[in-house]
């Protein structure tokens, strides 16, 4: 579209933009592109089989296939006299269950329980106990809401009580002998805009990728929502000061540094890894300073860079906001703390669909989450990436899908998107960019439903460009940093769970039931190329965690040496900015879309 063409059509639209944007109804517009954030006056509660439960044993979920049990869960002596692997950790000793594929150890307390005055305090040390603890089921997720187009999906069970982590080891660990020698541990951090999700999602289920990588996996849950990030003051001993969800995520990592041994893992060769907001969370770690000492290297899954932290007085407003929500005074902080579980979640979601800064429209895509506080986390992620500003001695993989854009444009936009619209949304966030986006975009676009533009715009802008610009960077410093797109159409549409606009793309998200083996829980079925796929996948994943390169050939399991994996490069301008890409045929290749990301870049917007 001509320059002028563009000018004719904002003028146009001035009118509409400015009413819009004075009555707030713009707020709704823009959250569309994001599905997981939740809308005023919303019921938190999605389903009927959904319950805030306070206790510590629940009844195991159904998709583990775990031993023969009474109806009530095992009790810790019932726990001392059933089969499964014993350790004896720094805080007590504790039984697992040998399942199909791995020995785990579910619901591992790596905290005391935050609840009560703790509700928004650091994480604590645990309390040792004396009994045999019963690690034979999973916990409670923290606390979250439940709707939406993933509701399927969603814990049935949440508390507040829920720092918790499961570790998972290959079979072939003999817990009853001296361990000769110690494996990788792998540790992921789910993801779900800071708000939602589970360790123990079967989509994350670590026995599989435990057993093909031959890895000690360990995946944990943290505080979430406002539960895990309210700002209320500057003062912790009287408000809550923000970022204990990241500090969650530290404690689990402390937890594996200590204990980690014991399972037959070893804790100076630890991967961590994440999707989405987990791969936020890693890439906040490869900035903070004091988790520097606890992982080795890291592995970055479709991160967001472009979403931006808020600043201390934005997280501040919307604590206030929070507090008005409760009929609490923002400084009342008991007043705060007698709040039950359901009225914090609920004021939450009140807040959730309200922007803080008219000026910051994509913070309303990840409303609560991770601020800068300007002494755990001191600078936005992708500045910190671009300046330096991270351990870059640490191998890095990373890479996206290559339609990330499309499950956040199209699952709530489900009608045709016109240019006066798309046009709308992109000034909305873009503001005096809009003009060149638009220029650059419309005229790829000929249909009259611009969704597709949109969600290549999110894909473009949240995603690709941005992850390039820091991998660039990481080479620049000297860091060893490896790219891929994932870029395979799933045949079974099942996955998506009736989310039917994925159903022929790649969309956010796509790689892990392929990065995990994860289809045997999840119920759908990979052809015979897409479990070729996969264990390629999990041999790059694997090969990686045991020597920060997923090419090398050392230590590999014989069966991936039989795999005959294609070369990954590393990320190099003299090798050409090679990428692996993750599809049937897999290959490296130059990178695509280079010329729309040197667009981006020259921009200088994220």
């Amino acid at each position: 579209m001509e320059r002028r063409h563009c000018l004719l059509l904002l003028c146009a639209l001035g009118f509409t933009f400015g009413e819009r944007m004075k009555n707030d109804d713009f707020v709704s517009i823009l959250r569309r592109f994001q599905p997981g954030l939740l809308v005023r006056d919303e019921p938190y509660l999605a389903n009927e089989d959904f319950e805030i439960n306070s206790q510590k044993r629940l009844r195991p979920p159904e998709f583990i296939p775990i031993l023969e049990q009474t109806k009530n869960s095992l009790s810790r002596r019932d726990a001392n006299e059933a089969p499964g692997p014993m350790v004896l950790t720094k805080d007590g000793k504790m039984k697992g269950v040998t399942v199909d594929k791995a020995q785990v150890f579910y619901g591992i307390p790596y905290a005391d329980p935050p609840v009560g005055a703790y509700r928004w305090k650091p994480p604590r040390p645990v309390t040792p106990w004396k009994e045999v603890y019963d690690a034979s089921f999973p916990r409670a997720a923290c606390m979250q809401a439940c709707s939406g187009p993933v509701a399927a999906e969603c814990s049935r069970t949440v508390s507040e009580d829920c720092l918790y982590l499961n570790v998972f080891v290959p079979l072939d660990v003999d817990f009853n002998a001296p361990l000769q020698s110690l494996l990788p541990v792998m540790v992921w951090i789910h993801g779900g805009d800071f708000i939602a999700g589970s360790a123990s999602k079967p989509l994350y289920d670590g026995r599989f990728i435990s057993n093909f990588t031959h890895t000690v996996v360990v995946s944990m849950e943290y505080r979430l929502g406002a539960f895990g990030f309210l700002v209320s003051g500057k003062d912790a001993h009287t408000s809550a000061v923000g970022n204990y969800g990241i500090l969650d995520q530290q404690a689990a990592l402390v937890w594996v540094q200590r204990n980690i041994a014991v399972f037959g893992g070893d804790p100076s060769k630890v991967t961590v890894f994440g999707e989405s907001a987990g791969a936020q969370s890693v890439c906040l770690h490869l900035m903070i300073q004091s988790s520097k000492l606890l992982f080795k290297q890291a592995m970055l899954q479709s991160v967001p860079f472009s979403i931006p932290l808020k600043s201390r007085h934005d997280a501040l407003k919307l604590g206030k906001d929070f507090a008005k929500e409760t009929n609490c005074s923002v400084n009342n902080i008991v007043c705060l703390l007698s709040l039950t579980p359901q009225a914090v979640l609920n004021a939450q979601m009140k807040t959730s669909s309200k922007i803080v800064n008219p000026f910051k429209f994509l913070e309303v895509f990840e409303t609560w989450g991770p601020y800068i506080d300007g002494d755990l986390i001191k600078e936005q992620t992708v500045t910190a990436f671009q300046k330096g500003h991270w351990q870059k001695e640490k191998s890095v993989l990373l890479g996206t899908t290559s339609e990330e854009g499309l499950i956040f444009v199209y699952s709530v936009f489900h009608k045709p998107v016109s240019a006066v619209e798309s046009t709308v949304y992109i000034t909305a966030i873009f503001k005096q960019h809009a003009i060149g986006i638009l220029r650059k975009y419309l005229p790829l676009y000929r249909e009259a439903d611009h969704r597709g533009m949109l969600a290549q715009i999110v894909t473009d802008y949240i995603f690709l460009c941005p992850a390039r610009k820091s991998a660039r960077s990481g080479t620049s410093a000297g860091s060893k940093v490896w790219m891929y797109v994932f870029d395979h159409v799933m045949s079974d549409p099942r996955v998506w769970s009736g989310l039917t606009y994925c159903y022929q793309h790649v969309c956010h998200g796509a790689e892990l039931p392929f990065v995990f083996d994860s289809a045997p829980v999840t119920n759908f079925t990979l052809s015979l190329p897409e479990k070729l796929l996969s264990n390629r996948m999990l041999c790059y994943w694997g090969t990686f965690a045991h020597n920060g390169d997923p090419s090398s050939r050392a230590q590999q399991t014989t069966f991936c040496r039989e795999q005959r994996l294609p070369a990954w490069p590393r990320y190099l301008n003299s090798g050409g900015w090679l990428v692996m890409n993750l599809t049937v045929h897999m290959h490296a290749q130059m990178e695509t879309r280079s010329d729309v990301c040197d667009f981006w870049d020259k921009l200088g917007i994220y």
